[in-house]
């Protein structure tokens, strides 16, 4: 009976909500990303011969991991699932929503940077002039490895967001 008394939540801002649990949701799935690669590879790091391509893999996994746990964690304590900022508008919640949209779409095109990076590495690691093949290997696979789960990663919260 009380709830047939409340006010019905304007549609522009019951849209925000959604969009701000999705959001939410979908850096939770970035920070869990994270967490897998910091617990695995952070696991193995030491357990690997440093001069071989998988010590390197592995650190530069959990340097990612690192950063992703930054970005997924700043992420989830500025989106507002329950209620938005006092004062917020409906032309805010636009803006915020396209501005969203625009950063998932900018992260994207860095995502396929990051993918010609890790070819350019494993390419680099089979030439026979290369300094330290084991090095660059490693490096090459672990940002090929990122680079195309974030490359999913955007265009998914890119969609999803729209």
């Amino acid at each position: 009976m009380l709830l047939s008394v409340l006010p019905a939540a304007p549609a522009w801002l019951a849209s925000y909500q959604h969009h701000e649990l999705l959001l939410g949701r979908g850096l939770g799935v970035l920070g869990a990303w994270a967490l897998l690669n910091l617990g695995l590879s952070g696991y193995q790091l030491p357990r690997t011969d440093r001069r071989t391509w998988l010590h390197h893999f592995h650190l530069m996994n959990c340097a990612w991991a690192f950063v992703n746990s930054v970005l997924a964690a700043v992420g989830i304590l500025r989106t507002h699932p329950g209620r938005p900022p006092l004062g917020f508008t409906p032309a805010a919640a636009l803006a915020d929503e396209q501005l969203t949209g625009h950063v998932f779409l900018f992260n994207a095109a860095l995502d396929v940077g990051y993918l010609l990076i890790a070819l350019w590495l494993l390419t680099r690691a089979q030439t026979p002039a290369a300094t330290r093949p084991a090095r660059q290997l490693g490096y090459g696979r672990s940002v090929q490895l990122q680079g195309a789960f974030l490359l999913v990663f955007d265009l998914v919260m890119w969609a999803l967001l729209r």
